[in-house]
């Protein structure tokens, strides 16, 4: 079954021409979405938490666009880092965004549940999923040669000979007449 992609092409350039990916790839004001409704108390221990968990939401508040970020967890982690800055945490997530593999990077601050991200372009991750994109393309152009090489062998064969002697036969009985 063919899968659909999960990148476009030339992710680099989409990354580098795309508007959307151009403002967002600027280091600027980002704040915590979550739990809006909520004393600002609350708020703070659900993103810590989530964050320990391995989950949140932030926000570029220039355009308002919102991001839902997974984050790994764990002993050897890179993507959350409560020890580089007292009073930050540092966090780090790779996604795809609209057909681009891309990197959230930046901090937030513990007490005002804000602080300063951006997108990156995820070489490395980019690297792997165009590898991939190209498989499924090989792998959709072998089926599609496969398919049409049946469907050669299951055509009638119509010669525009034996089209031609089928043509002379009723002209022929067209010309018989009866007296």
């Amino acid at each position: 079954m063919f899968k659909m992609p999960r990148v476009v092409p030339d992710q680099k350039t989409k990354f580098e021409s795309d508007e959307l990916f151009r403002r967002l790839a600027r280091e600027t004001e980002v704040r915590y979405t979550g739990y809006r409704d909520r004393p600002l108390e609350e708020r703070r221990q659900r993103f810590q938490a989530g964050v320990r968990e391995g989950h949140t939401e932030m926000a570029f508040m220039t355009n308002g666009t919102n991001m839902y970020l997974q984050l790994a967890t764990g002993f050897n982690s890179k993507e959350v880092d409560f020890e580089k800055e007292p009073g930050k945490v540092h966090l780090r997530s790779c996604f795809i965004m609209n057909g681009v593999c891309v990197r959230w990077r930046g901090y937030v601050d513990l007490e005002r549940l804000d602080g300063v991200g951006c997108l990156e372009y995820d070489e490395e991750a980019a690297a792997e999923e165009d590898r991939f994109l190209r498989e499924e393309i090989e792998k959709y152009k072998a089926r599609l040669r496969e398919f049409e090489e049946k469907q050669r062998a299951f055509r009638v064969p119509t010669t525009s000979h034996a089209h031609h002697a089928h043509s002379h036969a009723h002209a022929e009985q067209a010309n018989i007449q009866v007296r």
